[in-house]
């Protein structure tokens, strides 16, 4: 998954103008960066059309035909007949073929090579094609992906959990996949990581929910059972078990379901969301999200280091969660069956969309006008009509703020908590809150206001991630500011092939590779793959894009209007205290 000289040649031909659907024509890839050359790998035992290493040669089984890679499974047929193999790559050297696991030999350009001991590299920019009638395509380019890793940097030998499959690091990669029509991909990868929603998760003798779904998974290679000369792979999750901190992903189970109902909206194959097991896994996250607790707040309470922001003081109600919560939720109520069991999920659906809409919307809300209300708060009130309801002390204002806050324009505050309001702007709660409607239609072009006076629309997690210019991409789409996009992808094309793809940069202006970023890091191509698809193709962000409906605005309209406090209801019959 390396990606080499000549992938990066070809990459830089896409950021300086060449036709883009000549470079990545298709996107199977762990780093989705195609090469058009073919060429001799460094080292002695590979030949073959290669942009990334570590994609090794395809384990052809008799009997399943279960096509296995290190870092992909492919799922193959149940035919019996020897199947071969063919890259369709354009280079000289790009022929190669592979025969089944029975002891015979493959064939590299005329090279005899081993299968069982041997393996290739192969550019992901091939295509595959029935050279056996009898395989139906059943071999063809349907063949099961389950996922991309995180990143390949050939200069880091300490990968640490970057050669995992990581659900949140997938979602620009399954977008692509979705928009260059690879669909059987992205299929098998929501299956596959259902599957892992009902796999035990247990930490220090505690389990926690079990609609939790795992931050990421790894095939790993494991002996077959009473047989100690064959292997199989198998996918190995992790649910916070082995993180940093220990902690639970929150946000791995609202992307699955955003990527659910972007699957069937521009598939047009409903089927997945339809099945039992599905409507199952949707039920399993929403119950964990909307279970009751002891917040007054409609917003997720979550710790540190729950979703992509780690390690930043974030625990609490960060925005980044409360826009995947709000976007998952809506997305939910569009695919659950409707039935009588279901009846009391959506009914409590329905009521944290409009509490958390009204919550975010109200109290989230800066600009320079909500700034200077803050800074005449008073604290300590006690009332039902606090103005202060969160009891924010105005020295919490930082000094930074009131330079850096434009007069026209606004955002969304990074975390709300009682006597603690984050002013930090984080991107990607921006501009998710813009995509699935939380924000209203003024604040989301107040945001927009703000990203194109300031250029902080890669802003996130201490740095500036470059892997954020899909999701700008779709916000503005959605606005119909397609320009602030645009400006922003030209920007990133004269830094990030040269750079080598990182994972982000550091320093206010961007100007340094962050000091641990990883090189070749899956969603920065990803993502900018993604927001060149959707530039060409905007009508294809409404595959991400929720709209506010009428029902919903009615409520909201009418809970804003109404005057709630001082009212509450007394359950039980009527009695004295004696005090």
């Amino acid at each position: 998954m390396v990606i080499s000289m000549a992938a990066s040649e070809a990459a830089l031909q896409v950021l300086s103008g060449a036709v883009p659907s000549q470079t990545y024509t298709n996107l199977r890839s762990t780093s989705l960066l195609s090469c058009k050359y073919g060429f001799k790998s460094q080292k002695d035992d590979a030949f073959g059309c290669i942009s990334q290493k570590g994609l090794r040669i395809f384990r052809i089984h008799a009997g399943s035909h279960v096509i296995r890679k290190t870092d992909r499974i492919f799922i193959g047929g149940q035919n019996n007949q020897s199947k071969s193999l063919r890259c369709n790559c354009t280079g000289a050297e790009s022929v190669w073929e592979a025969s089944r696991e029975d002891g015979s030999k493959g064939v590299v350009n005329g090279v005899a090579k081993d299968l069982d001991n041997q393996s290739l590299e192969a550019t992901q920019h091939f295509k595959y094609e029935k050279e056996d009638p009898l395989s139906n395509g059943e071999l063809a380019s349907d063949a099961a992906v389950v996922g991309t890793i995180a990143a390949n940097d050939p200069s880091d030998s300490n990968t640490l959990n970057y050669d995992q499959v990581f659900i949140r690091d997938f979602i620009p990669s399954g977008i692509a996949f979705l928009l260059k029509g690879e669909y059987e991909i992205v299929r098998n990868f929501i299956l596959h990581t259902l599957q892992l929603q009902s796999w035990e998760k247990t930490m220090d003798c505690h389990s926690p929910g079990q609609g939790l779904m795992p931050a990421s998974f790894k095939v790993r290679v494991v002996p077959l059972d009473g047989d100690d000369s064959a292997t199989e792979e198998v996918l190995d999750p992790d649910f916070g078990e082995a993180a940093i901190g220990r902690v639970a992903p929150v946000d791995s189970g609202l992307w699955w379901i955003i990527l659910l109902r972007a699957y069937g909206k521009c598939s047009g194959d409903l089927s997945v969301q339809e099945r039992i097991d599905v409507q199952t896994g949707i039920k399993m996250i929403l119950k964990l999200c909307l279970a009751d607790g002891f917040d007054m707040f409609p917003t997720l309470l979550v710790t540190d280091g729950s979703c992509m922001i780690d390690r930043m003081g974030i625990h609490g109600h960060p925005l980044e969660i409360q826009a995947l919560f709000y976007s998952a939720l809506l997305c939910a109520r569009e695919m659950l069956a409707p039935e009588d069991a279901s009846a009391d999920l959506v009914r409590a659906l329905n009521n944290r969309l409009v509490a958390l809409s009204i919550h975010i919307r109200e109290y989230y809300w800066i600009d320079m006008k909500k700034l200077n209300e803050i800074y005449r708060y008073k604290t300590e009130e006690y009332s039902f009509d606090a103005v202060n309801k969160f009891n924010i002390y105005p020295d919490q204002i930082p000094p930074w703020l009131v330079e850096w806050m434009p007069n026209k324009g606004g955002y969304l505050i990074g975390n709300l908590q009682p006597a603690h309001m984050d002013f930090r702007f984080f991107s990607l709660g921006n501009l998710w809150a813009i995509v699935c409607s939380l924000a209203t239609a003024d604040q989301s072009h107040a945001i927009l206001d703000l990203i194109e006076a300031k250029c902080p629309w890669s802003y996130h997690n201490g740095g500036s991630w470059p892997t954020l210019i899909w999701q700008l991409t779709v916000a503005c789409i959605k606005m119909n500011r397609p320009e602030i996009a645009e400006k922003a992808i030209r920007a990133a094309e004269k830094r990030l092939a040269r750079d080598k793809w990182p994972e982000y940069y550091d320093t206010k202006g961007a100007r340094f590779v962050g000091k641990q970023a990883h090189l070749f890091q899956t969603w920065s191509i990803a993502g900018y793959l993604v927001a060149k698809l959707l530039i060409a193709n905007p009508s294809a962000a409404n595959i991400l894009i929720n709209i506010e409906d009428a029902e919903l605005l009615s409520v909201f309209s009418w809970a804003l209007n109404a005057n709630p406090r001082g009212k509450r209801s007394r359950k039980g019959p009527k009695q004295s205290f004696i005090i």
